[in-house]
């Protein structure tokens, strides 16, 4: 399928839903100076071509009991396909970790993850190291979070703000 370019219109469309994902489409559309219709439409566009891939709920972790984040460096033993693969399979088997970036430098990955305490982190730590083929673990715990994204900073041809 070919890449489609997105409008102005599709932008301003994003950046409101990354926002406030619950508005309803009337809403939507006075927000971004179309009819209900014709917004509707290019949501569902957007939803078909998978430009918006789904829509969820922020939690509060503290209230779900996960009062501990933590970000864990991880340094393979080996970079061959199966090893990358072993690991990779196990990490989407964990709950704990939410996020999990593979990068470039002196660590290979780095994995965001949420437990109740010290203790659960710990019971995960052995998890990880059980899991074998990882050469180094190297953890940080958040002591508060300055900022927290849940969009990506739509491109926007226009300044103005709604």
């Amino acid at each position: 399928m070919a890449k489609r370019r997105l409008d102005e219109t599709d932008l301003h469309i994003l950046d409101v839903l990354q926002r406030e994902g619950r508005i309803t489409n009337a809403e939507l559309a006075a927000r971004v100076h179309l009819s209900p219709a014709p917004s509707l439409r290019r949501l569902q566009r957007l939803e078909s071509e998978r430009v918006i891939t789904g829509y969820g709920a922020r939690v509060d972790p503290r209230r779900v009991n996960l009062g501990l984040q933590a970000f864990v460096r991880i340094q393979l033993e080996k970079h061959d396909a199966r090893t990358i693969e072993r690991f990779s399979q196990r990490v989407r088997g964990w709950n704990e970790v939410v996020s999990c970036y593979a990068l470039t430098g002196d660590l290979d990955y780095l994995l965001q993850v949420y437990v109740a305490d010290l203790d659960d982190f710990s019971r995960f730590v052995n998890k990880l190291l059980a899991a074998g083929g990882i050469a180094d673990v190297n953890s940080s715990f958040v002591l508060n979070t300055v900022k927290q994204g849940h969009g990506l900073p739509i491109p926007r041809r226009s300044a103005a703000t709604d």
